[in-house]
C-alpha cells in the first residue's frame, strides 16, 4: 500500500539537499563572521505565544498555525516563524543579564497552512538572525549590509532590497487614521480578508497581494508622510550607513511587514525567477516585543530567509562535488584491503565510498564518474602483490598504476595522492 507525503510537506532528495546544506554553510559562516552565535528552540511553542507576539489578526494566527490541543489541556503550535521563538527564549533564560547585546541566529522548520506553490510549502525552512539590546541606526544597517553579503556570496545577482519606515507608537497612530479613512471610502473593492480586518488592523491592506485590493489600495496614504523626526533621523542614517558600505537599498513607501511587532525599519529581499510571491527574506525592527513577551523594553532587529526560495534563486551556483576518493576492489581478496584503506583515509577527513568487489571495474568507473568522484583508487591481483594503489584521475581519465604505497601513513598516502598531477603518467588498468 502507497502512502504519500501529506499535501504541503515534502521530502529534500540528495541532490537538493546537497544545494541546501552549502546555503547552510555559507550562511552559518557568514553569520559567524559578524559575531552571531546559534541558537536552537523547540519546533513547538504554547500557541499564545505567537497569538500575542505576530497579531491575532494576521492570516497565520487566523488561518494558517498548525495548533493542537495537549493532555494537559493546554493548546500548543507548531512553530509559523522564528522571531517569537528566540525572544521568548531570550526572556526566559534572562540573557539580557549575561550580554547586554544578544547576536543569535537560527535554521530549521516552520509550518504554516497555506497554499503549497512553487518555493512555498506547509513545512518550510528558514535561516534567521536576530540582535537584541540595540536600537541604534548603524545596527539595522548592518543586518541589511549582512543581507547583501548573503546575496553575494550565494549567487544571487538580481537580488533586491527594498525598506521602508513603519514608524512608532508616537508617528503611526496618525498614519493609522488616515488610512483606515481613505480605505473605507474603498471597502467595496476590498477582498474577503481585507474587508473583514480593516478596522482592526488596517495596515496589513498594504500586503495584500490580491490584485484587486492593490488597485484599491495603489493611492492610499504612506508612512512617509507621517514620520515624526526621529523616526526620520533615523530612517535616512539607515539608508546613508548602507550606502557608504556599498550596499544597494530601494526605498519602498509602501512595503509594510506581515507581523505586527515591526516598527521603524523593515525591509524586504526580492529576486527573479519565483514568480508573484517573489520574496527570499526579509526582516526589520521590533523595538516592543520583549516587553511584551514579559522582558524588559529591550529593542530589537533582525532577519529570515526562506530555505527553499534562496536555493531557487540561487540558480546554478552550487558547492563542489564532496566525493574525493571512489576506492575500486577488483576480487574477493581486494575487499578487506579496500575496507581498511577507506576507513584509514575517512578517519583523516576526506570523503571515500567504496564499491562492491563482485561488480567489474568498468561498472564501478560508470558509478565513479556520477558520483563526482575526485579519484578512483583500483585494488586488484596486481596491486595487493605489489603492496601499492593504482589511482585514476576522473577528470583527466589518466590512471597511475601502482603510485601509492599501502604502507603509508594516511597523511603521507593523501599527499602522494594529491601530487600525482606532477608526475608522468603511464599506462594501467583500463576501464
Amino acid at each position: 500500500m502507497k502512502i504519500p507525503a501529506v499535501k504541503g510537506f515534502r521530502d529534500v532528495l540528495p541532490e537538493e539537499s546537497t544545494r541546501w546544506n552549502w546555503i547552510e554553510s555559507c550562511a552559518r559562516r557568514l553569520f559567524e563572521r559578524y559575531n552571531f552565535r546559534e541558537i536552537r528552540v523547540p519546533i513547538a511553542e504554547r500557541a499564545a505565544l505567537f497569538a500575542h507576539s505576530i497579531g491575532e489578526s494576521t492570516d497565520i494566527v487566523e488561518k494558517e498555525m498548525y495548533t493542537f490541543e495537549d493532555r494537559d489541556g493546554s493548546v500548543v503550535a507548531l512553530r509559523p516563524e522564528g522571531t517569537a521563538s528566540v525572544v521568548r527564549a531570550y526572556v526566559e533564560h534572562s540573557l539580557y543579564r549575561k550580554e547586554p547585546v544578544s547576536k543569535l541566529y537560527y535554521a530549521g522548520p516552520m509550518f504554516r497552512r497555506e497554499r503549497p506553490q512553487k518555493g512555498r510549502y506547509r513545512q518550510f525552512y528558514q535561516l534567521g538572525a536576530e540582535v537584541l539590546g540595540r536600537d541604534d541606526p548603524a545596527i539595522d544597517a548592518e543586518i541589511i549590509v549582512l543581507v547583501d553579503d548573503l546575496l553575494r556570496e550565494l549567487g544571487v545577482a538580481r537580488g533586491r532590497i527594498e525598506a521602508n519606515s513603519l514608524g512608532c507608537r508616537n508617528c503611526r497612530p496618525a498614519f493609522r487614521e488616515a488610512l483606515l479613512g481613505y480605505a473605507r471610502t474603498r471597502v467595496a473593492e476590498l477582498c474577503e480578508n481585507c474587508a473583514r480586518r480593516l478596522e482592526q488592523n488596517p495596515l496589513r491592506l498594504l500586503d495584500c497581494k490580491n490584485a484587486e485590493c492593490e488597485r484599491a489600495m495603489a493611492e492610499a496614504p504612506v508612512m512617509r508622510d507621517y514620520l515624526c523626526a526621529p523616526c526620520r533621523r533615523h530612517f535616512e542614517q539607515v539608508l546613508a550607513l548602507t550606502a557608504r558600505a556599498g550596499s544597494a537599498v530601494v526605498v519602498q513607501p509602501r512595503l509594510v511587514r506581515g507581523l505586527d511587532y515591526y516598527c521603524r525599519t523593515a525591509f524586504e529581499v526580492t529576486a527573479p525567477g519565483l514568480g508573484a510571491q517573489n520574496a527570499v527574506g526579509g526582516g526589520g525592527r521590533y523595538d516592543g516585543l520583549v516587553q511584551a513577551l514579559g522582558g524588559p523594553d529591550v529593542p530589537g532587529v533582525g532577519v529570515a530567509f526562506g530555505l527553499e526560495r534562496l536555493s531557487i534563486a540561487a540558480g546554478e551556483h552550487r558547492a563542489e562535488p564532496a566525493l574525493e576518493f571512489f576506492v575500486a576492489p577488483l576480487g574477493p581478496e581486494a575487499e578487506g584491503e579496500a575496507a581498511r584503506l577507506a576507513r584509514r583515509l575517512r578517519e583523516s577527513g576526506v570523503s571515500v565510498e567504496v564499491e562492491s568487489a563482485s561488480r567489474s571495474l568498468k561498472s564501478q568507473m560508470r558509478r565513479a564518474d556520477k558520483l563526482g568522484a575526485r579519484y578512483v583508487l583500483i585494488l586488484g591481483e596486481q596491486e595487493i602483490g605489489r603492496g601499492a594503489v593504482t589511482v585514476r584521475d576522473m577528470a583527466r581519465k589518466l590512471d597511475f598504476p601502482c603510485a601509492v604505497a599501502l604502507s603509508e601513513s594516511p597523511e603521507a598516502f593523501l599527499r602522494a595522492l594529491r601530487h600525482l598531477g606532477c608526475e608522468r603518467p603511464a599506462t594501467g588498468h583500463g576501464a
